[in-house]
């Protein structure tokens, strides 16, 4: 057990040690929301409302997906993966330790966001703040299978920077994040439903639990659960 809490320290120094990583889990995120937050509540009067979800979103989003399978994709392209082999390490602590570095780190840049949207943009505070950080564990954990299954599957960096593109942007626009999803056509907002941000979005600004908008979450994570489960056993057999 001790093994094990020591390698989820050592990951979560090695990021805070990665520029790029970085970048991901807290700069971009808090530049984007200390300038869009300003923009937001000027243009749109009730976008103080709604402001914590978006940008926590946002942040979310962009560090799962872009952040957090680079580390993945780096471990398993290098020969140390052999020597975790050869030394009867079971491959599933890398990921366990990436998945809870990155958690720990999402949920600190999240924090930030929480505390400093009222102080500075006089951002409403969600009603049921237990809820809402339930919603925010719900969504992290989701975004983060989903950053896991492409760490695992895109087999060098360039690609991932590539796909994982693929994937944020449309998740930022279609999300409600950026404008009302009600102003898209019919087609995109069905679109955007397939991606994480549109549940999480509605989910951390709503006041209560709804399961119409959790089942989407948990049927995301439960797929990329059993995905990550079969690509385990195929890198065993390697």
């Amino acid at each position: 057990m001790s093994a094990f809490l020591y390698g989820i320290i050592v990951q979560w120094k090695l990021d805070l040690r990665n520029k790029g990583i970085l970048l991901t889990y807290y700069i971009v995120p808090i530049v984007f929301f200390l300038f869009m937050s300003g923009i937001f509540t000027s243009v749109d009067p009730i976008a103080y409302k709604t402001l914590i979800s978006s940008m926590t979103v946002f942040g979310v989003t962009m560090g799962s997906i872009i952040g957090s399978p680079t580390p993945l994709v780096e471990f398993f392209i290098r020969p140390i993966k052999k020597a975790y082999i050869v030394g009867k390490i079971p491959l599933w602590t890398i990921i366990v330790n990436n998945f809870i570095s990155s958690f720990i780190h999402l949920f600190i840049m999240a924090l930030i966001i929480f505390f400093l949207a009222p102080i500075a943009f006089d951002a409403v505070i969600p009603s049921n703040i237990f809820v809402y950080f339930i919603n925010l564990f719900i969504f992290i954990s989701t975004c983060l299978s989903v950053g896991t299954v492409l760490g695992l599957f895109v087999k060098n960096t360039s690609k991932l920077t590539m796909i994982s593109q693929f994937i944020f942007l449309p998740s930022i626009m279609l999300s409600g994040i950026m404008f009302p999803s009600d102003m898209l056509p019919k087609f995109l907002k069905s679109i955007g439903r397939l991606f994480p941000a549109t549940w999480g979005y509605e989910n951390m600004y709503s006041s209560k639990f709804d399961i119409y908008t959790l089942l989407p979450l948990i049927i995301i994570s439960f797929v990329c659960i059993l995905i990550i489960l079969q690509k385990l056993k195929n890198l065993k057999s390697d």
